[in-house]
């Protein structure tokens, strides 16, 4: 839910701030005021792409800020406060933050995107592509599809797997020629030097050692007699602890020094036993360096040729004995892997059908429901059907098996043709806000915010939008920027959108007080404030029971 945004040097908001309700809030002004401005602020807050056209004639940037308490995502735990800020530079660079750390685009659009649906006549979008319309269905009914559905995707995935193997194991089982001599040339290559997983690493290690025996056992001789030697370091801190001793007798505090080199001797004692267990296990033997040295000669020269690392080697050797057994044992490796392939097929055709099952079953009633808000909108008996065919096998994909498309019956008597194709706008808009308000719950948006959805309405069809709307905003926040009236007179909070006549227009936003509103809605009906045009705003709000901020 947006909390507050805040908006400097945007198009010709110079400086606003922007705290819609929990419920409905609506946006009124005349045309040309500044509204879409607000709008493009909360588009970069979603991540949308910036460019330096938005910032404000004569500013260095733009700033715009925004509170939002996000429902549970994986993103946030659930009621998070989230604080964004999102700035563009006169020369088009865009920056972003989340709680004050440096953030990308998209991940705005990761965290705030999925939040806030604009729902304007341009960002129909989804409506206008077939593609998009099964996500509607599915989201409604979730819970009833969750399981077949699931069990469809699980099932597509191993189908795609199998096929793929399948058509690996025929292109290696294919391989004719020089590829497969290759293949039996590199396996025969390696297997006679023979290399075994860590050999290597494990060979240079030894190998070091055995090569610098001599020079290892000088340095470890050297350091034992200089502890351990006459006159060594032994003998001397052994004198130390004497004389220290001897002179305690007279000033305690020499004890500590005694004490402190007595460890020192311990210590030293220990680690000269050490050096010479050490020198004891070092063993110099001319054959086992020779031999090696070969090995390691032996395994660089496989990593030369099909290196650079060991690993490189296994897997060269994987491969050709993959290929030379396929060769050998082609029509039994190919069977099983036909065999995996049409099981998977069987069970992807199941799944297929319980998922159609599913869905047929479900759609009159998502019909029903989807019309019926039709019918609330005044749509003169408009209403959406649903198409749902099963595709040819080739054409499934990892959510269906079938097409799903909305077609719009324009009135009772008229065929029903692809949405996309024959709706206009506004009604593409109130099938829009109709699917809101069927989706409920089930829509991921927290907020909602619709972009004069009411163009092209008047009458009896605008009340029933404002009823509609105000019921939409039971369930989420609602945001409406509008010109009807009706529906301003339904929001809990109602904020004034205008344009200074300056040289350098400034766009101011403010919340109106109930007297404001009034004056506000009396604009709205009849274009001026006469006491008439009051007294019908005054009656339109006190009638609806609306209880601003």
């Amino acid at each position: 839910m947006i909390d507050e945004i805040q908006v400097e040097n945007l198009a010709l908001i110079e400086q606003a701030s922007f705290a819609p309700g929990a419920g409905l809030t609506v946006l009124t002004g005349e045309t040309g005021a500044g509204k879409t401005a607000l709008l493009s602020a909360c588009k970069l807050l979603m991540g949308e792409r910036a460019n330096a056209a938005m910032v404000r004639d004569g500013a260095a940037e733009l700033r715009v800020s925004g509170r939002f308490f996000l429902q549970t995502t994986a993103e946030a735990p659930e009621d998070a406060e989230q604080v964004v800020l999102r700035r563009v530079s006169a020369d088009g660079r865009s920056r972003a933050s989340i709680n004050g750390n440096m953030a990308s685009a998209g991940e705005l659009a990761g965290l705030i995107g999925p939040q806030i649906d604009l729902c304007g006549q341009h960002e129909h979008q989804r409506l206008l592509k077939p593609s998009a319309h099964l996500n509607f269905l599915d989201a409604w009914a979730e819970s009833a599809l969750s399981d077949a559905l699931a069990s469809y995707q699980q099932a597509f995935s191993c189908a795609e797997q199998a096929a793929e193997e399948l058509r690996r194991v025929q292109e290696l089982t294919g391989a004719q020629g020089a590829a497969l001599d290759e293949a039996r040339f590199i396996l025969r290559r390696i297997n006679e030097v023979n290399p075994q997983e860590n050999e290597y690493e494990e060979l240079l290690s030894v190998l070091e050692r055995a090569e610098n025996a001599e020079a290892l056992i000088m340095a470890a001789s050297t350091a034992r007699e200089a502890l351990q030697g006459d006159d060594a370091a032994l003998d001397a801190l052994n004198t130390a602890i004497v004389s220290l001793e001897r002179g305690a007798r007279y000033d305690a505090s020499l004890q500590e020094y005694a004490q402190t080199l007595r460890e020192a001797v311990y210590v030293s004692e220990d680690v000269a036993r050490q050096i010479c267990a050490y020198c004891d296990e070092i063993e110099f033997d001319a054959q086992d360096l020779a031999r090696m040295q070969e090995r390691v000669s032996a395994l660089q020269g496989l990593m030369r040729t099909y290196g650079p690392r060991m690993e490189d080697v296994f897997e060269h050797r994987a491969r050709a004995e993959e290929l030379v057994s396929l060769a050998d044992n082609s029509q039994e490796r190919i069977q099983q892997a036909n065999k995996v392939c049409a099981l998977a097929e069987a069970d992807l055709e199941a799944a297929a059908n319980t998922l159609d099952d599913a869905r047929k079953r479900l759609i009159p009633e998502f019909e029903a429901a989807v019309n019926a808000r039709l019918e609330c909108l005044h749509m003169g008996g408009a209403s959406l059907e649903c198409a749902y065919t099963r595709l040819e096998r080739n054409a499934w994909s990892k959510q269906s098996p079938s097409a799903f498309e909305f077609m719009f019956k324009p009135g009772a008597g008229m065929a029903a043709r692809p949405l996309s194709r024959i709706a206009s706008g506004g009604e593409v808009s109130r099938v829009m806000l109709a699917l809101k308000v069927v989706l409920g719950a089930a829509d991921c948006a927290e907020t909602l915010i619709f972009d004069e959805i009411d163009a092209g309405v008047g009458g009896a069809t605008a009340k029933a939008l404002a009823d509609v709307l105000a019921e939409l905003a039971e369930q989420r926040q609602v945001i409406v920027v509008t010109h009807l009236a009706s529906v301003a007179a339904r929001a809990q909070t109602h904020f004034l959108v205008e344009k200074s006549a300056d040289e350098m227009p400034k766009t101011s936003i403010r919340e109106l007080t109930r007297e404001e509103r009034v004056a506000e809605i009396a604009r709205m009906l009849s274009g001026d404030t006469s006491e008439t045009s009051l007294a019908h705003a005054r009656e339109l709000l006190g009638s609806l029971d609306t209880s601003p901020k």
